[in-house]
């Protein structure tokens, strides 16, 4: 495996995975995760288990980000150790599956951890499905101590994946942007966590305003808009290594980009006489091409679908702003929303390609909804003062988009980030440093 990205290229080189022998790949503990408010499964979620004080500690900070990235899910509920019945002694203790049953619990992981002088360690887990007493995943990770978050982040979304059926998100990060200081200056700061808030950095000074970034499907880069030449244009910056370059540099306005599913190309939105309209761009020859060109229109915010083959976008070609699909060739214009149902933007392609998510204006009120690529089966998920940008999760299941709340006096209501399940439970709000909007997400490392 050769991984060209340098912060990554530290993992995966010292990383090593080797799965272990499965009894029964199908035998997996089942759970209805299309409906909504679904009961926690209760696991067991013992310690990994090493042979002295600082492989403990380890072992049970690696487990921790296990629990919490679990928990926040809506579909897990951890058992508390103290009504373990079992104590697992090491990584080959072989479960006493009676003993799990007896405290409800659906699936058990275990595991050890072993360090090296080198500031190595190596995990090694397995999980079981307690009812029908089998093996239904083991995997081992050697890797440098700084990756212990990650080898958490690794592990959970094994579960996830073994017990739902669905692939994990939690080894995934979010591109945002920081925002701090009185609405006359405010101050916009691209910035990057983990997905679940950890190993939070600033990527750019707040000198020059920038929005709505966006990741490549690499997770290397970020492309997003800022002033930093006084006009707004799209640039795309390394994540790694901090370099910087305009896309495209067009005479007016570039804004509202997004990368193809294959990173070859972006589309965006460029503005010329009044007009805003979209185009593509080939990165590695500069090639554009304009898909959309309407007189005295306005169409933005364009999203591939997974495949690449169709882009959905906002337009106000109709009177009002809706949203509209098309081949990525710009052929085939096609609207999907209706004005009598109020006003739609920002809208994005699930990374499953069943959903297109979007910002919906109706009565005074944001909502942050769901519809399918021909228009049909519309849900509202969220509702408030104001709701906007929604972003998926690599799984499709979970949909994060910024808040704002009322405004208070002379003071500007505050922004913050929130993530919803599909099935519009488990809303919560994602911790950041300072205030919060424009996020983004990853897909898995």
């Amino acid at each position: 495996m050769i991984i060209k990205n340098m912060k990554y290229r530290l993992f995966f080189a010292a990383l090593i995975v080797a799965t272990f022998f499965t009894q029964a790949a199908n035998a997996l503990v089942s759970i209805d995760i299309t409906r909504g408010n679904v009961d926690p499964l209760p696991v067991a979620l013992p310690y990994l288990v090493g042979g002295n004080e600082s492989e403990n500690d380890l072992g049970k900070a690696i487990m921790d980000v296990v629990e919490k990235d679990l928990e926040s899910s809506g579909l897990f509920k951890s058992i508390s150790k103290q009504a373990f019945i079992q104590q697992i002694s090491s990584k080959d203790t072989m479960p006493s599956f009676p003993d799990w049953r007896q405290i409800s619990a659906a699936a058990l992981v275990t595991g050890g951890i072993t360090t090296s002088g080198a500031d190595e360690f190596r995990t090694e887990f397995r999980v079981w499905d307690v009812y029908s007493q089998q093996q239904i995943a083991g995997k081992s990770f050697t890797t440098n101590n700084k990756n212990w978050r990650r080898v958490g982040h690794l592990i959970a979304d094994e579960v996830y994946k073994r017990i739902t059926g669905e692939n994990g998100y939690f080894d995934s990060r979010i591109v945002y942007v920081s925002e701090s200081g009185p609405a006359i200056k405010r101050i916009k700061r691209l910035s990057i966590m983990d997905q679940d808030g950890e190993n939070h950095r600033f990527l750019t000074d707040g000198g020059d305003l920038v929005l709505t970034p966006r990741f490549s499907p690499a997770a290397n880069e970020v492309i997003y808009m800022s002033y930093i030449s006084g006009i707004p244009k799209v640039y795309i910056r390394n994540v790694d290594t901090g370099k910087t370059q305009v896309v495209g540099n067009f005479p007016g306005m570039s804004f509202a980009p997004r990368f193809s599913p294959d990173g070859k190309s972006i589309v965006m939105s460029v503005e010329s006489g009044g007009d805003s309209s979209i185009y593509t761009m080939n990165l590695a020859s500069g090639e554009k091409k304009r898909l959309t060109n309407s007189q005295g229109v306005i169409d933005t915010s364009p999203s591939f679908s997974p495949d690449g083959s169709q882009i959905v976008f906002n337009s106000d070609r109709g009177g009002s702003q809706q949203l509209y699909t098309m081949n990525s060739d710009g052929s085939g214009v096609k609207r999907i929303s209706f004005s009598d149902r109020g006003r739609y933007g920002t809208p994005v392609w699930s990374p499953r390609g069943d959903w297109i998510a979007f910002t919906k204006m109706h009565s005074n009120k944001f909502y942050i909804g769901v519809m399918r690529a021909d228009g049909s089966g519309e849900r509202l998920l969220t509702e408030s003062f104001l709701d906007e940008g929604p972003t998926w999760a690599p799984n499709g299941r979970i949909i994060m988009y910024a808040r704002q709340s009322p405004s208070s006096g002379n003071k500007q209501g505050a922004w913050s980030i929130h993530s919803i399940d599909l099935t519009g439970y488990n809303q919560r709000k994602v911790k950041t440093p300072m205030e919060a909007s424009d996020p983004a997400w990853s897909g898995l490392m």
